[in-house]
């Protein structure tokens, strides 16, 4: 499909208790790439495939959490367009300056209905993978180093007002609605998966009567083998596991979840199908949630629905 408007998932800056065993958790266990550090007091990461400077930002605090969510664009002329038409929606936005997120262009910033902080840029300094642009070689040492992600993937948000966020991503922003899990009245949406590209899901939110509450970032793996390799990992650094290793019957995704020290929830996740804009929205019933949350299983897991950061 032609890629134009919202392009992915560019980045989340989430909250941590200890910065120092932070840093050495997404370093040393995740593998992810530190990119640098600036005078606010965060530190920047991003997965070793990826080209842009980061996609994932830290920075210590007394609460752990997210701080806000960001999704490239196209390009400046995009973003203005995006600035204009999120206005006359009726969406308040505000601009800040390049260089106010290291090495990442203007952003322009707004908070959704469910209490997140959102935005979305245009330029981020590319620094590449390691492998170069002409006669790559397919992986290199930061590949092989801790769990090793490949990307950035999805994020799943909790808050309220969930009908009047997929109105804004479908209306203004040009998500599409990919599943949906039915409320126990098998009519008001629980639960909505939203894509920008053809992948499952770029974005998620479940309704919850907090505001801007973090389920859990996603970092794609590229296969089941690497997810249970992360599995592994995990088991050797002693890190506490939520769910898996299993598979979602909701997007078909092969997934183990977990806590960083602080209490934010991660995903090491492969799969799923690939939808394109025509395709018709799934759904799942109240009835067969538990099945869509742990397909071999079929279980609820009380703590996946209930503990948030």
């Amino acid at each position: 499909m032609a890629m134009t408007g919202v392009l992915r998932p560019g980045h989340v800056a989430v909250r941590v208790l200890d910065l120092d065993e932070a840093v050495k958790f997404y370093g040393d266990v995740m593998g992810l790439v530190e990119t640098g550090r600036d005078d606010m007091g965060r530190v920047y990461f991003k997965c070793w495939d990826e080209q842009d400077h980061s996609s994932y930002i830290i920075r210590e605090a007394e609460q752990a959490g997210v701080d806000f969510v960001g999704f490239k664009v196209l390009d400046s002329a995009t973003l203005d367009k995006l600035e204009k038409d999120l206005n006359a929606y009726g969406v308040e936005t505000r601009r800040l300056e390049a260089g106010d997120l290291l090495e990442t262009g203007e952003r322009v910033r707004f908070t959704l209905p469910s209490g997140h902080e959102f935005e979305l840029f245009a330029e981020k300094t590319k620094v590449g993978n390691g492998m170069g642009l002409t006669n790559p070689a397919p992986w290199y040492t930061q590949s092989e180093h801790g769990i090793a992600p490949v990307r950035l993937d999805h994020m799943l948000l909790y808050g309220p007002d969930i009908a009047k966020v997929k109105a804004i991503f479908e209306d203004v922003l040009g998500f599409y609605l990919v599943e949906r899990v039915l409320g126990e009245d098998n009519e008001t949406e629980a639960g909505i998966w939203l894509s920008c590209s053809h992948k499952v899901h770029d974005i998620a939110f479940v309704e919850y009567p907090e505001p801007g509450k973090l389920h859990h970032t996603s970092f794609l793996m590229e296969s089941w083998e690497r997810v249970l390799r992360a599995g592994d990992i995990m088991s050797m650094n002693k890190v506490a596991v939520d769910i898996g290793p299993t598979r979602h019957g909701i997007t078909r995704g092969c997934t183990i979840y977990a806590w960083d020290p602080s209490g934010n929830r991660f995903e090491t996740f492969m799969g799923g199908y690939h939808p394109y804009p025509d395709y018709e929205t799934i759904t799942w019933t109240w009835d067969n949630f538990a099945q869509g949350l742990d397909y071999p299983q079929r279980k609820l897991h009380e703590s996946f629905l209930t503990i948030v950061s």
